[in-house]
C-alpha cells in the first residue's frame, strides 16, 4: 500500500508547526515531530490562502523540472508498456556545460564533488511543495475516481508535477498469480468500490473479495478528511489504497515519507507497484516492517496521517481488525503478477530465438562488467534487502525547493520484472526514463560503461 506522508496543519515546516499551533513564546523555537491539532484559522481562510498560492508553487516546481531534464515526448521505437502506452526513451538528465557522460564517469566522487559537476536531475526530487507534502495525484486518476464515485481528489492548493508520459499506463492490466489464463482481468476498467464485485465475481473467493472491498474503500486521510485540517475543498470521504496503488500497480501519486523530521529531509516517495508483492519482504519506508499484513495494517493507523496517530485520532483513523480484514487484504495484494515477459525462461534468463543480439549483450553485461545481478537477483531481480548508495559522495549538502539533499540512507532492491511498466524510478521518482537510471548507477557504483554497453543495458531491462 502507499506511504502517504503530510503535514496536517499549515503549510509552515515541522520546526514551526508548534510555534503555529501555540503562538509566540520560547516553544516556537524549538523543533517538535508533532503537527499542529487544534488549527487557529478557518477553513475559508486557509482554502483562500494556498490557492491563491498554488499557481507560483507549481511554476517554480516545473521550472526546477525543466531545468534538470529534458521532457520532451521521445519514445522508444518498438517498445511499449503491457496495454500499449510508448516507452519514453533516451537520457533526460542535463548536465553541467562543458561535460558529457563519458568523462563524468571518468572522474572521481571527491572530484565530481569539487568542480560541482553531479547533474541536478541526480540529486533528491523535491514534493511539488515540499513544505506542506502530502498525497497529489495525476489528473487522470482523479478524473475517472470522479466519474466513478462522485469523489474529488483534487487539492486546491497542489497538482500533481510530471507530464503523463513518464507515468504508468492508465488503467493498468491486472493479472493474478491464481489465474495466469485469463491474462489481464481488468477489462481495460479502474477497478473502484462501484465496479470491483462484476469485475471480480467468480474469479476470486470470497475472502478475497472482501479484501479487494476494502482496498478499493475510502476511508480518512491527512488532506482528504472531514476536518477542517483537509486540502480538498468540501469534507472527504477519505482515499482508497488503490487510489496510488491503481489496478494493484502505480499511478506514480506522491507524498512524502512519514518516517523522518524535520520535514525538510523526508523523502519524497514514488508509489511502488503491488505486483509480485509475495515475492517481497520488506515493506515501509524503512523497510521495517516484515510482511504486507503488517504493512496493510499500519497505513491506516500511521502512514496515512504523516506517522501521527494524534492527528490520526482527530481525522478519523480506521482500525482494520488483523484477523480478517488485515488477512484478507493482504491475500488479495499476494495474488497480483508481474505482467509476462515472453521472452525470458522459468529462471528468469532470456531465451535464444527469442531475443536480439544486443538485449543477449545487455544480459551478459546485468550478469558481467554492469554486475546489476548482485542486487537483482532473478527470476524476480531482488535481493530483498537494503543498499545504502552513498550518493551524497558526489555533491555537497543543498537545499532545493525546500528539499535538502543530504544523505539517503539505505533504499530497498525493488525487483526489476516488468519495470518498463513503471516509470519514474528510483525510490523519488528522480530518474525519468530507464536511460537515466542507467547513467546513474554507472556513475554512482563507477562501472565504466561505454555508451553502446549502456545502450545494451536498457534494451535487456525491457525484456523484463
Amino acid at each position: 500500500m502507499s506511504r502517504p506522508a503530510v503535514k496536517a496543519g499549515l503549510a509552515i515546516p515541522f520546526a514551526l508547526a508548534l510555534a503555529a499551533s501555540a503562538g509566540s513564546g520560547s516553544a516556537a523555537e524549538q523543533p517538535t515531530s508533532y503537527s499542529p491539532v487544534a488549527i487557529k484559522e478557518d477553513f475559508q481562510t486557509t482554502m483562500k490562502r494556498m490557492a491563491a498560492a498554488k499557481a507560483g508553487i507549481m511554476q517554480k516546481q516545473k521550472a526546477l523540472l525543466e531545468d534538470r531534464y529534458d521532457l520532451a515526448d521521445k519514445p522508444v521505437q518498438g517498445v511499449a508498456m503491457s496495454r500499449g502506452k510508448p516507452v519514453q526513451g533516451g537520457v533526460r538528465v542535463r548536465l553541467a556545460g562543458g561535460t558529457d557522460w563519458d568523462q563524468l564517469g571518468r572522474m572521481s566522487p571527491e572530484e565530481i564533488r569539487q568542480k560541482k559537476l553531479f547533474p541536478a536531475g541526480f540529486l533528491p526530487l523535491p514534493h511539488p511543495n515540499h513544505g506542506e507534502g502530502g498525497m497529489v495525484f495525476p489528473r487522470f486518476l482523479i478524473d475517472e475516481v470522479n466519474k466513478q464515485e462522485q469523489r474529488d481528489l483534487t487539492r486546491f492548493d497542489l497538482d500533481f508535477d510530471l507530464p503523463d508520459r513518464f507515468l504508468p499506463e492508465f488503467p493498468a492490466p491486472i493479472f493474478l498469480t491464481t489465474r495466469p489464463d485469463l491474462g489481464d482481468v481488468s477489462q481495460g476498467k479502474l477497478v473502484t468500490i462501484d465496479n470491483y464485485y462484476a469485475l471480480f465475481n467468480g474469479i476470486l473467493n470470497p475472502k478475497q473479495i472482501e479484501g479487494l472491498r476494502l482496498l478499493v474503500t475510502p476511508f480518512p486521510q491527512q488532506q482528504f478528511n472531514q476536518t477542517e485540517d483537509r486540502r480538498s475543498e468540501r469534507p472527504h470521504r477519505g482515499v482508497a489504497c488503490l487510489d496510488c496503488h491503481a489496478n494493484g500497480h502505480t499511478t506514480a501519486a506522491t507524498h512524502l515519507a512519514g518516517d523522518i523530521r524535520p520535514q525538510e529531509l523526508r523523502h519524497r516517495i514514488d508509489t511502488p507497484s503491488l505486483r509480485g508483492v509475495n515475492v517481497q519482504r520488506l515493506f515501509g519506508s524503512q523497510r521495517a516492517l516484515k510482511s504486507v499484513e503488517d504493512f496493510t495494517e499500519f497505513e491506516q493507523r500511521a502512514a496515512y496521517f504523516d506517522g501521527d496517530p494524534v492527528t490520526a485520532t482527530k481525522k478519523g483513523v480506521n482500525i482494520l481488525e488483523r484477523g480478517s480484514q488485515v488477512h484478507f487484504m493482504g491475500e488479495l495484494q499476494a495474488l497480483l503478477d508481474f505482467p509476462p515477459a515472453p521472452k525470458l525462461d522459468v529462471e528468469g534468463r532470456l531465451i535464444k530465438g527469442k531475443a536480439s543480439e544486443q538485449e543477449l549483450r545487455g544480459e551478459a553485461l546485468f550478469y558481467g562488467k554492469a554486475a546489476c545481478a548482485g542486487c537483482h537477483t532473478p527470476p524476480y531481480f531482488t535481493d530483498n534487502t537494503m543498499h545504502n548508495l552513498q550518493v551524497e559522495r558526489f555533491f555537497e549538502p543543498q537545499t532545493v525547493n525546500g528539499r535538502l539533499a543530504k544523505a539517503d540512507g539505505p533504499i530497498k532492491t525493488f525487483p526489476l520484472r516488468g519495470i518498463k511498466d513503471s516509470p519514474p524510478y528510483l525510490h523519488d521518482d528522480r530518474l525519468l526514463t530507464l536511460d537515466d537510471t542507467v547513467e546513474f548507477f554507472n556513475l554512482i557504483l563507477q562501472r565504466g560503461l561505454s555508451a553502446e554497453e549502456k545502450a545494451d543495458l536498457v534494451a535487456f531491462l525491457h525484456t523484463l
